[in-house]
């Protein structure tokens, strides 16, 4: 057990050094703490100097790292072995975006040809779509996309997509359905006109019931004022299976392929992008795919103590398993990268949120934090009060683009100082004697500085990363993404979980669909538990 390892055993001893430690006096005693705790790979720059470790604590991390054998497992990925060991998978979203002349095998295949196939069929489509040569059912051209899926299918196309806003075609509006909630199709639907749409439904199976149901009102909807055989013209689909997608009605042009061995969540880089393809255009497409390609490089090449992803994996461990820190905060200090806490959370939570080994034995330790956060300076004003005087340890990522796409007056000068200051803050804090100065300096009497000086006393010693990039461009973008995944990935190397099943989403898919089944029959009878009984009966009764 992990727990059991000398490699643990001497963290453990370590983490009661250093848990009392200050950064304030690290950043004291070391002038050149930046220069020793901060990297740069693929064009982005670590800066990991506030966080609460020394040269010994990071010793001991990559010795942990090793002694779970990191780099061999990294191998295996990257070379096709089956590592989803409860489904017997390989694993190779890597594959997906690899640009070079090397093979990747499968079973004894070579999986890169029919790659290569599809991101030329995927080129064809999107420029025959944005060039308008490629025309709906009444022979004019696509103004809009509806982009149907749910989970990775959805949240990757989607969240890629309005980072790279500044990239996208101004003669194509792609939009983004999950929610089966009915009101979210109907918005997307009531303005627009079927003759110039396309819809494109994104399912690994095409067996998932919110994705099935929207695909079926969509056509429906599409139907209203076309007829079956014009389906073949207006709507695509990403699938493996080609058999329901041409029972739809969907023309074998229009489909394109998944691989068992990409999981939902890595999937992005497969025709599941398709939708962000044809938002940004496909040159910028395979910027993206190019630059998680560059991460991939230095994720493989890299010395695990200069290793980006393996860092901030190695620090997430460091705080999950020792501090006991419960959540960790994503904070881009960029509005286009909003989304990518949501993003990051399913990549990472869907991953490690789990309880037993490979082997199937339950861990006597925390696997995958609670991953939130929001953009830029807005958290400032709500939640990062919990990080600055909170008692649980919250570590964050912070990041910012050194180049805004629209630097207005001083907003981006502006909002660099913010994240800055806001790192800063949560490094140093804010002493009672801080505190008590400031406030005999600004008149105030000694019975409120009394009043007051506990509740504007403010501990520090919270950590954080920050992230900088020259520009968020396509290939940046990709290099982000694959950082965070790579991390998900070597986490669960260390704690020993499968990080490519997702059971727990399984079971609450196979449920709903047996909750549905006693919906739509009201004649059935109810044999659920008490509560899911009482609850689908009072549902029924409104109909």
């Amino acid at each position: 057990m992990l727990t059991n390892t000398a490699q643990w055993q001497r963290l453990l001893g370590h983490y009661q050094e250093m848990k009392s430690v200050h950064m304030n006096a690290l950043f004291s005693d070391d002038d050149n703490r930046f220069q020793a705790f901060s990297l740069t790979a693929a064009g982005i720059t670590l800066d990991y100097s506030k966080n609460r470790i020394n040269a010994e604590t990071k010793t001991l991390l990559v010795d942990l790292a090793k002694a779970m054998k990191l780099e061999e497992k990294r191998a295996a990925m990257f070379c096709g072995d089956a590592i989803n060991s409860t489904e017997q998978r390989a694993v190779l979203h890597t594959a997906l975006r690899n640009f070079s002349d090397a093979p990747v095998m499968v079973d004894g295949q070579d999986v890169m040809p029919e790659i290569k196939a599809t991101r030329e069929k995927m080129k064809l489509f999107v420029d025959a779509v944005s060039t308008g040569k490629k025309v709906g059912y009444s022979g004019k051209a696509f103004t809009d996309i509806v982009s149907i899926g749910i989970g990775g299918s959805f949240l990757g196309p989607k969240i890629m997509s309005e980072a790279l806003k500044p990239y996208r075609q101004k003669q194509l509006n792609v939009h983004f359905v999950a929610n089966v909630d009915g009101c979210h199709i109907q918005d997307v639907l009531a303005s627009l006109n079927p003759e110039t749409t396309m819809i494109m439904t994104s399912s690994k199976t095409l067996t998932t019931q919110e994705t099935l149901r929207n695909a079926e009102t969509a056509k429906a909807w599409f139907l209203q004022t076309a007829t079956q055989a014009d389906v073949i013209h207006n709507f695509a689909c990403v699938s493996t299976n080609i058999e329901g997608a041409e029972a739809f009605g969907i023309s074998q042009d229009n489909i394109f392929p998944m691989w068992d061995w990409v999981g939902g969540r890595y999937s992005v880089w497969s025709a599941i992008g398709l939708p962000l393809a044809l938002a940004v255009g496909y040159d910028n497409f395979e910027a993206f795919l190019k630059g998680a390609y560059e991460m991939d490089q230095h994720f493989t090449s890299a010395p695990l103590e200069e290793n980006m992803p393996v860092l901030m994996a190695l620090l997430g461990i460091w705080y999950r398993n020792f501090f006991g820190a419960q959540s960790h905060v994503l904070l881009p200090y960029y509005h286009y990268l909003r989304g990518l806490p949501a993003y990051v959370q399913q990549l990472d939570m869907e991953s490690n949120g789990k309880r037993v080994t490979q082997e199937g034995q339950s861990v006597d330790y925390d696997t995958g934090p609670i991953i939130w956060g929001s953009e830029g300076t807005n958290g400032q004003h709500s939640f990062h009060q919990l990080i600055h005087q909170g008692n649980t340890v919250i570590p964050a990522d912070f990041m910012l683009p050194l180049q805004p796409h629209h630097d207005v007056a001083d907003h981006h000068d502006m909002l660099a100082a913010n994240c800055f200051g806001q790192s800063q803050a949560l490094m140093a804090g804010q002493t009672e004697v801080e505190v008590r100065a400031a406030l005999e300096s600004a008149g105030k009497s000694q019975k409120d500085i009394d009043a007051l000086a506990s509740h504007k006393t403010m501990p520090g010693n919270k950590p954080s990363n920050t992230l900088l990039f020259d520009t968020l461009d396509p290939k940046t973008l990709g290099k982000l993404i694959a950082l965070y995944e790579h991390k998900v990935f070597v986490q669960g190397v260390i704690w020993q979980v499968n990080s490519f099943d997702q059971w727990g989403v399984e079971l609450g898919k196979l449920l709903g669909n047996q909750v549905l089944k006693s919906i739509s029959d009201v004649s059935s009878s109810l044999d659920m538990d008490a509560s899911t009984n009482g609850l689908v009966a009072a549902f029924r009764n409104r109909k």
